[in-house]
This record gives structure tokens, C-alpha cells and sequence, in this order.
């Protein structure tokens, strides 16, 4: 029996060329879908209307000296962006701030020499961060709630100790980190920040540590029956929060040259809003430190340009809470318009 081989019918769309623009396309949809790209091209429109607005706004000097005004925050910014991606948040970071700088002017007082200041800042940001972890992991309490009965405490203890008085008369040392510059022009502090920003970055991005960190946002339970020591973790970026609380607390003393009470009030609502509005997760399990950082670039170049438009403060406040309220909502808006259809 003779058979005839049927030919198959030949496609008549041409595949090579529509298949690559259509990958490009899925691309180019992809790139501009991510936050940290909606986050550049506001900070390009923030930086673009200031320059035009004000015009003393592109003078390169006067722009590295505004850096100064978000270094000190978005060295807790980093941190939290980690503790956050962990399901757990520190609201006590102003607090521990605070007694991060009275524990430098007592040291100061007892004769500490001025090297050693830093050292004891990072050992009073420690010492906040374990309590806040110990009993967040071994208690088993919210971390909103315990960080929010610390700030109290931590802001408590610095006013009793310092009274209606004020630690002035730091070393010369500590102004030299806090004001001074790298090249005559380059705020120490921000090439400090980015130094950090780049090592956060690494450990979160390149490193098991920070997968291990994802895993545990995402499914802390599923963390624990694959090994992961849940609690370990966690306590080690509440000590590392506190930590580096206290390093700003040594550059923001030797910036201003004093402690009072007040110092850093309200930072903690700044702080969570850069983490948040960079597109880290309040629900834990995503995030980047690049979206951090443009979103601590975005903050910083509007509030530069409201205080040279001689805006007042409060109205950056604002600002901050609409952020805050808008970056938490938005996403679960779009989430739900898009379950909804």
C-alpha cells in the first residue's frame, strides 16, 4: 500500500522579526512597570521643575550641602528597609537616637577620648536594638507595639538625664564628620551613606543572607521548616537598626554640636516613609535598597527646594503623610481594580 506524505501548510506570519519586537515590547512594559523606575522619573520631574522654578537651585555646591538634611535619616532608612522586608518594623529609631548622643556627651563629660565617641553611639544603638529584639523574639510581642513603648522610654530616659540642660563642647573630631568634606566639596556623610547603601545593597541582593531574609517575609514558617533561624535573624536587624541609629546620632551631634532633648523628634515617621514610598513591602517579602535610594534622593531634592523657596517645615510634613498614606494604598487600589476585572 502506497502512502503520500501530506505537506504541512506553511504559516504565513513572519516569526523571526514579530517574536523579537514582541519580547522587546514585554521588556520595555516590564522595566517601566517597576517602582524604581516610576521613582527616577519623579525624581527627574522634581529635580527638573525645581531647576526651573528656583534659580539658585543647580549651584552644585548648595546641592551636596542639602544632602546633609537626609544623610543621618537614610543610614536608619537602610536598616529598616531590611526589618521591614522581615515582616517587623522599628518605631524607636528616634528614640535610640536620642540616647545614642546622651550617651556621647556622658562619655564626654568622663573624659572618653574623642575617638571613642562613635564607639560608644554604636554600643548605645546596640544595647537599644537587642531590647527591642529580645523582646520582640523571645516574647513573642508585636514589634510595632514594643517600639513603640521604647521610643517613649528611650526618649524618657535622654530627658531626665539631660534636664532643661544641653551637652555642647564636642571635639573637634566629631565636626569634622559631621560638617566637614571629602575633596573640599562632598559632605562627608553622604559619601558615607552611599559607602552603606552599596553594602546594604550587596547583602540583600547578593548574598544568602538576604535571600534568607526574603524567604523569612514572605513565609516565616516556611523559613522555619527549611532551617532558617527565623528569630536569629530577626534579632540581628533589630541590634543592627539600633546600631546604625546610633552611628546617625554621631554625625547628626557633631553636625549640630550639641544634645537636647528634642533631637531628631519625629524622625521616625520620615524614616518608614522613604522605606515605604522606595517600594519595600509593609507587608514584608519585597523590596529594594535602589528603590530606598531613590526615594531618599527624591525626598531630599523636594525638601531642598521647599526650604530655598523659603517654604515652611510643617508643609513638608504634609507632604511626608501623603506620601506615606498614598505609597501604603496605591498598590492595594491597583491590586483590587485589577482582581475586580
Amino acid at each position: 500500500m502506497n502512502t503520500t506524505a501530506v505537506p504541512t501548510p506553511q504559516s504565513n506570519k513572519p516569526t523571526s522579526r514579530y517574536t523579537i519586537l514582541d519580547r522587546e515590547a514585554v521588556k520595555l512594559k516590564s522595566v517601566l512597570g517597576r517602582w524604581e523606575t516610576l521613582l527616577a522619573l519623579l525624581l527627574i520631574v522634581v529635580f527638573t521643575v525645581n531647576s526651573i522654578v528656583l534659580p539658585h537651585f543647580l549651584d552644585l555646591y548648595n546641592l551636596l550641602d542639602g544632602t546633609q538634611n537626609f544623610s543621618e535619616k537614610a543610614l536608619i532608612a537602610l536598616p529598616m528597609a531590611l526589618l521591614i522586608i522581615c515582616r517587623e518594623i522599628d518605631i524607636s529609631v528616634a528614640g535610640t537616637l536620642a540616647l545614642s548622643s546622651v550617651a556621647m556627651g556622658l562619655a564626654m563629660q568622663a573624659g572618653f577620648p574623642p575617638a571613642t565617641l562613635v564607639l560608644v553611639a554604636l554600643a548605645a544603638g546596640c544595647a537599644c536594638g537587642l531590647l527591642n529584639g529580645v523582646l520582640v523574639t523571645r516574647f513573642g510581642l508585636p514589634s510595632i507595639v514594643v517600639t513603640i513603648g521604647t521610643v517613649s522610654l528611650f526618649r524618657g530616659l535622654a530627658s531626665v538625664v539631660l534636664g532643661d540642660k544641653a551637652f555642647t563642647g564636642y571635639p573637634q573630631l566629631m565636626a569634622d564628620w559631621g560638617q566637614g568634606y571629602f575633596f573640599g566639596i562632598v559632605p562627608r556623610e553622604f559619601v558615607v551613606l552611599l559607602a552603606f547603601a552599596a553594602l546594604f545593597a550587596f547583602v540583600l541582593h547578593a548574598t544568602s543572607w538576604g535571600r534568607r531574609i526574603f524567604a523569612i517575609g514572605n513565609n516565616p514558617d516556611a523559613a522555619r521548616f527549611s532551617g532558617i533561624a527565623v528569630d536569629r535573624y530577626r534579632l540581628a536587624l533589630f541590634v543592627l537598626t539600633g546600631a546604625m541609629a546610633g552611628l546617625a546620632a554621631f554625625f547628626l551631634t557633631g553636625r549640630i554640636g550639641s544634645t537636647r532633648p528634642n533631637i531628631a523628634t519625629g524622625w521616625e515617621l520620615e524614616v518608614i516613609t522613604m522605606v515605604i514610598l522606595g517600594g519595600v513591602s509593609i507587608a514584608g517579602g519585597a523590596g529594594t535598597i535602589g528603590g530606598v535610594l531613590l526615594a531618599i534622593l527624591t525626598l531630599g531634592v523636594a525638601t531642598y527646594g521647599m526650604s530655598l523657596a523659603n517654604i515652611p517645615g510643617i508643609y513638608m510634613t504634609i507632604v511626608v503623610g501623603i506620601l506615606l498614606l498614598a505609597t501604603i494604598a496605591l498598590p492595594r487600589l491597583l491590586r483590587a481594580r485589577r482582581v475586580s476585572k
